[in-house]
């Protein structure tokens, strides 16, 4: 019962385990988008036609392959945090309105949602202590003063 009284010390290592987890999902589920070349890559940019976005499809594609792949790869690391919290963010709004416009039912909807959901709280929440942007980007109070 002490894990149920501990307030929450081990809140790092949770945003650590799930920058991990999330990561990895998000690689393995961008990677074939990345490897599939442009005629994939349109057919995902083709994807922005629901926001009357009908114009460059394959860069379109290409960055949500990239978001998916390199954001996953990012997110383990907590390296540009936010920036990718922004990218994985967008690319699963976009998601989510194509399933929704297409008709696929919540089922078909609810992955890239609740993924929408949790980007957006962790813009919010920060990657923890143990991320590359604590240590490349410390906050004032943790920085060292060469002189």
């Amino acid at each position: 019962m002490a894990l149920l009284r501990s307030r929450y010390n081990y809140r790092n290592l949770g945003l650590l385990l799930l920058r991990i987890g999330i990561g990895i999902m998000f690689i393995l589920h961008g990677w074939p988008k990345m490897t599939g070349g442009p005629e994939r890559w349109e057919m995902l940019g083709k994807n922005m036609a629901v926001f009357g976005i009908d114009f460059f499809p394959v860069f379109w594609g290409f960055m949500a392959a990239f978001a998916e792949t390199v954001g996953g790869f990012l997110l383990m690391l907590g390296l540009f945090f936010r920036p990718v919290c922004v990218l994985l963010l967008v690319t699963m709004i976009v998601a989510t309105t194509r399933h929704v416009v297409a008709g696929d039912g919540f089922g078909g909807y609810s992955h890239a949602l609740e993924s929408a959901i949790l980007f957006f709280s962790l813009y919010f929440i920060g990657p923890g202590k143990y991320s590359l942007d604590k240590t490349f980007f410390p906050d004032k109070k943790n920085r060292r003063i060469y002189s």
